[in-house]
């Protein structure tokens, strides 16, 4: 085993980085840790700011409210803040995302064992992990939910564990609430199908381990901290899935307690074993799901060792109500999954893009499916019916709507339901669904439905009544130049045509924007009728 020069970005380039590209807000004035420093930067997801203007966070001087400082900085919005944050550490352009994945899980790369890794110049065993201030204690990690969080919570967590038959490691995104100085409790979802580190629990119980090993890791290389949220097929190892995002082996190194593999430039390795027959109480936490999960039993784990980088930087996600930097990693990540099944799988070519939504449901609950002008009926429903059940925690509201519809605005989608949906013709309900993540449990065997809508256009209609773009583009120039507040266009900002439209009222339109309605005057004169009724319809010849 020989050390490697490696090309591919860790946490530190990744940080530097942002800040190079204006990406990064560095915060050197004291902050606590478990009041202040999630609520501070929540403020950018709820405060009305465009997605654009989020940045990631950097506080150097972290605190508790014991006056306690920490010497580890915390990096939060650092993945994901926004999807420009996430283009970074993918190292592409959000549009080309996807198809940078789909090269990597086709062309993965093993990785490569390597001597004398950064994430083991610092080693904490045995005696160093017990009483306050040492082991967990010492780690400045965050209360993500203040106000309902019972513990500071890992919550940027790539979670590896292995199977003790096959030998293929998991690397899961699971939280861990802090408990003691040597024990936290882990928290891998136990749903249909389960976590993939939750069916090596099972494995492991099953073949009668008292324990499991189990390494928590935070920190890693970009392109490895993606693979958590990441879902991929279960026993495709990560760590190959992450080399072929690299272009490159991932550099990685034997645990110090447990015979896992770790990312060799991880900021914190946390060791131990998992415990196979006692559960303990864990939470409340405030999830991903938008509510806050209640007391529940969960994986306790004894920990054996903590190792980390001279100078580690910690990273929490800021999760709870989406938006938030976990639903954006998921939504870059989803979206296309959602268009390439439809479009590739299923064959429904007239579908244009998916849109899961972010704000407060998710990404779980509700999914917008752009589809051509004119799509046949029936294919609509095949891309409603595909999106419903093609993520089984996804989907339970799927709308169809035609691409002059912002599906991220409410409004826009109110009004395609409210103009171009019939009720009874255009909706269905379809029982037996499953909960899925959620405030309600699946294991609760409460079931749930789904709801399809074709909000579609059945046939053309009159325009949209704004001025038209010309006219607003116009008008916008003028009101930047008398300085006036700032705008932030809503979509639709401008009239169009629906397609019930005629070239002779384009022409009646300019003459009147002329300051020639005079001569329209002339012209509907000579069209006056005395055999018809008042409303009655009229189009020109």
């Amino acid at each position: 085993m020989t050390k490697k020069t490696r090309r591919y970005p860790d946490l530190h380039d990744h940080i530097d980085e942002l800040n190079r590209r204006g990406l990064l807000k560095i915060i050197d004035r004291p902050i606590d840790k478990d009041s202040e420093l999630h609520p501070l930067v929540r403020w950018q997801f709820v405060g009305g700011m465009e997605e654009a203007e989020r940045k990631a966070f950097l506080f150097t001087n972290i605190v508790n409210a014991k006056g306690r400082k920490y010497d580890m900085p915390v990096l939060v919005g650092g993945l994901a803040a926004n999807r420009e944050i996430y283009g970074v550490g993918m190292g592409c352009p959000v549009e080309e995302i996807q198809a940078k994945w789909d090269r990597a899980i086709q062309n993965p790369i093993a990785p490569v064992l390597v001597d004398h890794p950064e994430c083991h110049e610092v080693v904490h065993l045995s005696g160093d992990l017990q009483g306050e201030g040492k082991g967990l204690d010492m780690l400045s990690i965050p209360i993500s939910t203040p106000g309902f969080d019972s513990a500071p919570t890992l919550t940027a967590t790539n979670v590896i564990t292995r199977d003790p038959v096959t030998g293929v490691q998991n690397m899961g995104t699971y939280r861990c609430a802090l408990k003691a100085p040597d024990r936290m409790v882990v928290r891998m979802a136990t749903r249909v199908g389960g976590a993939g580190g939750y069916l090596h629990y099972l494995a492991w119980k099953e073949a009668g381990h008292k324990t499991m090993p189990c390494a928590v890791v935070l920190g890693c290389p970009p392109y490895v901290s993606f693979m958590g949220p990441q879902k991929l097929p279960i026993g495709v190892d990560e760590f190959d899935v992450a080399g072929g995002l690299a272009g490159e082996a991932i550099e990685v190194a034997m645990g110090k307690t447990v015979d896992l593999r770790v990312p060799a430039q991880a900021e914190i390795v946390i060791e131990g074993q998992i415990d196979l027959e006692y559960l303990e109480p864990e939470a409340p936490f405030g999830e991903s799901h938008g509510h806050v999960a209640l007391e529940e039993f969960n994986l306790p784990m004894t920990i054996t060792a903590i190792t980390h980088r001279l100078k580690p930087v910690i990273p929490s996600y800021i999760s709870q109500v989406a938006p938030s930097e976990s639903s954006v990693i998921k939504r870059v990540a989803y979206e296309p999954l959602f268009l390439n099944y439809l479009k590739n799988t299923l064959g429904i070519r007239g579908v244009k893009k998916v849109s899961l939504h972010e704000p407060l449901t998710g990404l779980l609950r509700v999914t917008m499916i752009t589809v051509e002008r004119n799509m046949p009926k029936t294919e609509v429903w095949r891309a409603l019916y595909g999106a419903a059940f093609f993520k089984g925690d996804c989907g339970k509201i799927c709308i169809a709507v035609n691409d002059d519809i912002d599906p991220d605005n409410a409004d826009a989608l109110l009004w395609a339901m409210a103009y171009r949906m019939n009720p009874v013709a255009d909706v269905q309900t379809l029982d037996h669904r499953g909960q899925g993540h959620g405030p309600k449990r699946e294991l609760d065997g409460e079931e749930d439905s789904t709801l399809l809508m074709d909000a579609t256009m059945k046939g053309d209609m009159p325009p949209l009544a704004l001025p038209t773009k010309e006219y607003m583009e116009k008008a916008k120039l003028i009101w930047d130049e008398l300085d006036l507040p700032k705008l932030r266009p809503q979509s639709p900002w401008f009239g169009y045509s629906l397609g019930d439209w005629l070239p002779q009222w384009d022409a009646a339109a300019l003459r009147a924007a002329q300051g020639d309605y005079l001569e329209n005057g002339k012209i509907s004169k000579a069209q006056q009728r005395n055999d018809v009724k008042a409303e009655s319809k009229f189009r020109p010849e």
